[in-house]
């Protein structure tokens, strides 16, 4: 690495770094807690443009070609729905956690299940999300070694939401967009440039030496199952996650607050273009590379010393952010849903405060422990998986919270929110020839429609 790529990094991490202080002190001494479109569109996206948007788009670009395009159109469209059908809904209920909605309309074994068992599934991507952060570290220093690097990005991690707050979360999110617009549109238009345009490019394609005859140009690339299974585990997985319900419930207005999820809508998909096309770019040209260095490869290998510092200094960022947001939305949810439930010692703003930092080092530490053994692997694998692990747990009975309150027996709906994991790791257990989250959430409907009946029988007979 030349030195200019380290200064390239270097000053787009204390850039960005420096936003999240001065956003959080700024904050602290009498901004408003309330966000505006610009703000609450960055705490989403800065949450959800990661590591799986960027780096894990190109690697199964890489194998898979446009079907790669599921994390980052899935995210889009969950961005709609949330806008559309959720905003208005979410913010009247007013309850100030998603688990809480569900707690109040079901009772304390509904609100606990859920707690655990949604918790459980964002912890799964939250260690996804350090273990590429310690990859793209790995890049910038091969000798480091994993501990040192999971430390690092741990730290970042926890610098990039103590220090600056839910606040600086937002006006972060908006940099780091700007710089990933700029990272992956630009490395896109290179690989255009350097292959003739979009016919050199579909030429080049279809050129590879493909023996399984993978469909590069197809959005089914890997089975329709499969890649639905994908978009649909984002959207409900979206849907079902603290960080971008907390960005909705603080927004200034419900117009705020819809205007930013589709302004997030628009700028999302268009990430995972760029990620693609380098992929396939790699893939053509390095076919015996690991896949999930496709992206930090082709930066290295083709962008000038700087521009390529600033690069990887912002994919670092972005898987950071994410990481890091996620851990604040559980941090929240440990603090609302589970801790107030044994006691209330710290009850108050201030130790609220407290101990959401406490719980987020908790969690962050947690996760850099685990991620440094062989479980780390085995779980980032599943990262992907973990949308649709809390969808399953979540999303019907905070649908029938939201919509049909009054209408679902509550036994029925903690037998829901109990059974959909279950039946998701059934699913993978089972080899099911579809995407198991179909299973889980299926089961967890059919449960919520029992239930309904259930209540209206019972009602009718009173």
């Amino acid at each position: 690495m030349s030195i200019s790529v380290f200064v390239g990094v270097l000053v787009t991490v204390v850039l960005i770094l420096g936003l999240s202080v001065y956003s959080g002190t700024r904050m602290k001494k009498g901004g408003s807690q309330l966000n505006g479109t610009a703000l609450t569109a960055g705490i989403i996206m800065g949450t959800l443009v990661g590591g799986s948007s960027t780096v894990g788009t190109a690697q199964l670009a890489y194998n898979y070609g446009m079907s790669a395009w599921w994390f980052t159109l899935g995210g889009g469209l969950s961005c709609l729905v949330l806008a559309l059908v959720f905003v208005g809904p979410l913010r009247h209920n007013g309850g100030r956690t998603l688990i809480g909605m569900v707690e109040h309309e079901f009772g304390p074994a509904a609100g606990l299940s859920a707690s655990i068992l949604n918790t459980v599934g964002t912890f799964i991507n939250v260690i996804s999300q350090m273990i590429a952060a310690s990859a793209v570290l790995a890049v910038l220093f091969p000798k480091m070694g994993l501990v040192w690097e999971l430390i690092i990005s741990m730290a970042f991690m926890i610098a990039y939401v103590v220090i600056g707050g839910r606040k600086g979360a937002g006006m972060v999110g908006i940099l780091k967009l700007v710089l990933l617009y700029i990272a992956m549109i630009g490395s896109g238009v290179m690989v255009l440039r350097m292959t003739g345009g979009v016919a050199g490019f579909t030429d080049m394609v279809r050129g590879i030496d493909n023996p399984d005859g993978v469909d590069f140009f197809s959005l089914f690339a890997r089975g329709a199952g499969t890649d639905l299974g994908a978009g649909v585990s984002l959207l409900l997985g979206v849907l079902t996650t603290q960080t971008y319900a907390q960005a909705v419930l603080s927004a200034k207005s419900d117009a705020s607050a819809r205007a930013g999820a589709l302004v997030s809508t628009f700028l999302i998909p268009p990430i995972g273009i760029g990620g693609i096309l380098v992929g396939l770019y790699m893939r053509a040209h390095f076919p015996g590379i690991a896949a999930k260095t496709a992206l930090t490869s082709f930066v290295t290998m083709y962008m000038p010393g700087a521009l390529g510092g600033i690069v990887l200094g912002t994919l670092f960022i972005a898987v950071v952010g994410t990481g890091a947001g996620l851990a604040l939305g559980m941090s929240f949810v440990l603090n609302e849903d589970i801790l107030d439930r044994f006691t209330h010692r710290f009850d108050g703003p201030q130790k609220q405060r407290l101990m959401g930092r406490v719980w987020m080092v908790l969690v962050l530490a947690l996760a850099c422990v685990l991620s440094m053994g062989s479980l780390g692997d085995t779980i980032l694998s599943f990262a992907f998986m973990s949308m649709g692990f809390r969808a399953a747990a979540v999303f019907a009975s905070l649908c029938a919270a939201l919509f049909f309150p009054g209408k679902v027996d509550r036994r029925w709906a903690v037998a829901s929110i109990i059974t959909g994991p279950v039946a998701v790791l059934a699913g993978k257990l089972m080899g099911l020839p579809f995407d198991s989250l179909f299973l889980g959430i299926g089961v967890g409907i059919v449960l919520i429609l029992i239930g309904a009946a259930v209540r209206a029988r019972r009602t009718g007979q009173a």
